[in-house]
């Protein structure tokens, strides 16, 4: 696996003895339209019918077309159980992200995928008519470990937005730096400006 580039940062001479500043640099985060469909409970795994044991599901799956996160919801009051969904994230590492059932309530993940290469399903709780899908959130995976940071503007169709994104960072793991803009995507480019 390729590893990731380390940052050099230029220095700005400032006007104090001796001192210098490292510069700044602005990039531009851009998801096509065509990319970045609503999000939706289905479009990863369609309705799949639970089993009297817990099932691993490689076939049958979609990948986002861009790194986000996933969500999954019931087809029935009651049904529980873990359902964990295995990929790969920006920088192709593999991780997994467990999310507990909450019957027919979507439940939303956090962590961005870039592949989807499995999906464990638990047992139905109901019965034999228990099914869950799993799909697409708003939360977009960007290729950056991000720590100090500041977003100048988020766009989306290209209209300003005038509420600043939701910005998830972790300097560690790639997969769980995400942005989350403040409408829905609905199919609209996203482009978001961020200083780094």
């Amino acid at each position: 696996m390729r590893q990731p580039q380390q940052r050099a940062y230029m220095q700005l001479a400032s006007d104090a003895f001796d001192v210098a500043v490292p510069m700044a640099f602005v990039g531009r985060f851009h998801v096509d339209g065509a990319d970045a469909p609503a999000a939706d409970t289905t479009s990863i795994l369609a309705l799949t019918a639970l089993t009297a044991a817990a099932q691993t599901l490689t076939t049958g799956i979609t990948w986002p077309a861009v790194s986000r996160n996933v969500q999954v919801v019931g087809s029935a009051a009651g049904i529980a159980g873990n359902v964990t969904v295995k990929g790969t994230g920006f920088d192709g590492k593999a991780i997994s992200e467990t999310l507990a059932l909450n019957g027919t309530t979507t439940v939303v993940g956090n962590v961005a995928f870039r592949t989807i290469t499995e999906i464990d399903l638990p047992a139905y709780t109901n019965g034999a008519t228990d099914e869950i899908s799993v799909g697409v959130g708003d939360k977009l995976g960007v290729p950056f470990k991000l720590g100090v940071y500041e977003v100048l503007s988020a766009w989306l169709g290209g209209v300003k937005e005038g509420t600043a994104p939701t910005v998830a960072t972790d300097v560690a793991n790639m997969e769980n730096n995400t942005i989350t803009l403040n409408s829905a995507l609905d199919g609209n480019d996203v482009d978001v400006f961020i200083v780094l």
